[in-house]
């Protein structure tokens, strides 16, 4: 995206208990489930949950038993459904169907030998404007929705129920978040309450402790539960499947995306590994002050180690070349998909945690791809004759300036 003068920019996330985000979550604990007991198994499951139901379908190979349809129930009580009449969807009395079996053997021969799980292009992001590394208008829109889970949680609010919804607006002036025009709250609760009661409550204990007040004005726009009500939600009133949430799961809508899901799926998937190993290069490389946006793109063949190709694009942002920034990530990144694995340290039951509030902005133990661990070696990298490279007291670099040409006498 160019940085116009001045353009708004709209990011939505969800609650746990949406019913796409709840697939997402029993896809992801029943890979957590297999991974504590067999790092070394393949999973690629779905689920769909529908009106007393849920189905988990996909290919599992591993040496391990996992009681799925137990898994799938921790989850739904977990995330809160667990009064029929209340909420229409009920962890202890909803159906569950399975349909798994083994992985292809024709994916298998490949991944066996240490190549890419699947084709298919993958991309990273990252910005400077928040701390996070992430756009603000994603960041928000997460910090919504765990706050309007957190509250009804906690009995702050009691009448709210596991479903919802969040949608910011952000107005962005030279490329910069300058101010929130519009913030969208879709919050499903009980009969008991009132729309007005709702609005004023949601207002001030979910809206005014997360977004920050420099970003708020007379002219912002709330949208709270805009139909007046919001009391049939969850499974009940949508249908839920593993991995419509993609643009929630990354950057809100900045940067590409290259339409794989991550939930239920084994590192092996690049979908998923390369994913957050994109991000995690597009953060080092902000971090790094090489460039203040950039986004990453890592292209993958089924059976294959290297990736096909890799491009680099800091949007006019970069202080080095594209080209010199791609030398530099493949002299200090390992993208094979068994160098991702490790490097990530990839298998490990991390996975539940990530298929909520976005896999990526998360400065929280197991998000290994959010660290800033390459920083310097990627300033190293860009090092070279012809430029002035400072370092602090610790020697670490702090800045990578160009000399000026010698001038022929």
């Amino acid at each position: 995206m160019s940085a116009r003068q001045r353009y708004l920019f709209t990011s939505e996330s969800v609650t746990e208990g949406h019913p796409d985000k709840l697939c997402d979550q029993i896809s992801d604990s029943i890979l957590d489930a297999i991974y504590d007991k067999d790092p070394q198994g393949r999973v690629a499951c779905e689920a769909l949950v529908t009106t007393g139901l849920v189905i988990v379908a996909g290919e599992i190979t591993t040496s391990c038993y996992v009681e799925v349809p137990k898994v799938v129930r921790e989850v739904i009580r977990d995330v809160g459904y667990t009064d029929h009449q209340e909420v229409g969807f009920n962890y202890r009395t909803c159906g569950v169907v399975t349909a798994i079996q083994e992985q292809s053997p024709d994916i298998a021969m490949g991944v066996d030998v240490g190549g890419a799980g699947d084709q298919g292009m993958m991309f990273g992001y990252a910005t400077n404007e928040t701390a996070e590394y992430m756009p603000l208008p994603i960041m928000l829109a997460h910090r919504l929705v765990r706050r309007l889970a957190e509250v009804r949680k906690n009995k702050t609010l009691n009448y709210l129920r596991p479903d919802g919804k969040s949608q910011v607006s952000v107005e962005y002036v030279n490329g910069k978040p300058s101010r929130v025009t519009g913030i969208v709250i879709g919050a499903h609760h009980s009969t008991r309450v009132s729309t007005p009661k709702l609005r004023r409550d949601i207002r001030e204990m979910v809206i005014e402790p997360i977004v920050p007040k420099e970003f708020l004005s007379r002219d912002t726009k709330y949208f709270i539960n805009a139909t007046g009500r919001f009391e049939v939600g969850g499974p009940m009133a949508d249908t839920g499947v593993t991995g419509r949430k993609i643009i929630v799961d990354t950057y809100g809508g900045f940067g590409r995306h290259g339409g794989g899901a991550f939930s239920g799926k084994d590192p092996t998937k690049v979908d998923r590994s390369a994913s957050y190993m994109a991000r995690y290069i597009a953060k080092n490389i902000v971090a790094a002050k090489l460039a203040d946006r950039c986004e990453i793109q890592l292209a993958y063949c089924i059976g294959i180690r290297e990736p096909v190709s890799v491009m680099v694009n800091t949007f006019g942002t970069g202080k080095v070349t594209e080209e010199e920034l791609e030398q530099a990530i493949r002299n200090t990144f390992d993208l094979t998909p068994a160098g991702i694995i490790r490097d990530l340290k990839l298998r490990r039951p991390i996975y539940r945690k990530t298929a909520a509030y976005g896999h990526f902005g998360r400065n929280e133990a197991g998000f290994s791809w959010e660290e800033l661990d390459k920083v310097e070696a990627l300033k190293r990298a860009i090092a070279k004759p012809g430029r002035m490279v400072s370092r602090n007291g610790t020697g670490k670099v702090i800045s990578i300036r160009h000399l000026p040409a010698a001038r022929s006498r």
